[in-house]
């Protein structure tokens, strides 16, 4: 399918005489949903695991269950596989049989790792014959076959159009992210970044309002609203990143920022919090000030977290 073709409607797919058909690696609950996805969309689906009796009710529903990780491979012109990171899909694809199976066939991997880990099976795909394309969920298991869910992908345009019409019955949104391997895990490892400390952030931020009296349902509608206002934030500290602009810095400097942050550090700790995450924060933002100017913003902190200087040239 041409990049500039609009992606069939569900009705165009399962009207045609052969029908599509996919393959799914792996059936714990994303790889579940991934295979109920197909299946709702009437895509014929093979699927896999390596444990027995994953499967649930995908086999009742119209997959076919294979013996065998080659012999699902082998049962279609797309494999997607979806396991907990690429020692596990390392152990089911890099096996002889595995690899004769997927020989001139496309393999979309699903499941999450670093950027290398993504680059070494690109290089392991390309050697074998088998056209790669790599990819993150970026939404949870119960978002898949939904408007709601996210995926991204990266790698060979030709494979991800050629089977575009397939992979968008998983519903969402997909952005293909160019053809660098890679692309896909680096966003993202990005952004599990910021979900996992934001996420600390607010474990945090609970346990200190308990302590003083305020329950989680009382604090919930405020947290949101400290959420509503990190977009422009954000987007502002972006800017100033790619820019080297500082504009953050006329409203907040980080001097005054670090006043508020030991503020946090206190009044956790005398309650016998542990507070180890903020005072890392608190720490990299004192250091940031002591190295170059307190009343710059914290576009600086960057350049400190990568061993240079505040406002050093990159």
């Amino acid at each position: 399918m041409s990049g500039n073709q609009p992606s069939p409607q569900p009705s165009d797919r399962v009207s045609t005489p052969h029908p599509p058909a996919v393959t799914v690696l792996g059936l714990g609950p994303m790889g579940r949903a991934l295979a109920g996805a197909f299946l709702a969309a009437g895509v014929r689906t093979t699927v896999w695991n390596r444990t027995p009796g994953r499967e649930g009710d995908l086999v009742e529903r119209g997959a076919v269950l294979a013996a065998s990780a080659a012999e699902a491979v082998a049962a279609s012109p797309l494999t997607v596989i979806c396991l907990v990171n690429y020692d596990a899909t390392d152990a089911v694809l890099r096996q002889d049989a595995v690899e004769a199976a997927l020989k001139g066939r496309t393999l979309v991997n699903l499941s999450a790792d670093i950027p290398e880990r993504s680059r070494d099976t690109g290089r392991w795909a390309e050697a074998r014959g088998v056209a790669y394309v790599d990819g993150a969920i970026m939404t949870p298991a119960d978002t898949i076959g939904s408007p709601h869910g996210v995926f991204l992908f990266s790698g060979p345009a030709a494979p991800y159009e050629e089977h575009r019409a397939v992979l968008d019955t998983l519903g969402g949104t997909h952005t293909h992210l160019g053809e660098e391997i890679s692309r896909a895990a680096a966003y993202d490892i990005a952004l599990l970044d910021l979900f996992w400390t934001s996420s600390a952030g607010y474990w945090h931020a609970l346990a200190l309002a308990r302590a003083e009296g305020i329950e989680p349902l009382e604090l919930a509608p405020f947290a949101a609203g400290i959420a509503q206002i990190l977009p422009s934030l954000f987007e502002e500290l972006a800017h100033d990143v790619q820019n080297g602009g500082d504009r953050s810095g006329d409203i907040n400097p980080l001097s005054s920022a670090v006043s508020t942050m030991a503020h946090v550090v206190h009044a956790a700790e005398a309650h016998g919090i542990d507070s180890g995450v903020m005072r890392a924060v608190e720490g990299l933002a004192r250091r940031t000030v002591a190295l170059g100017d307190g009343a710059a913003g914290p576009a600086q902190i960057l350049d400190v977290l990568r061993g240079r200087r505040p406002g050093a040239q990159a």
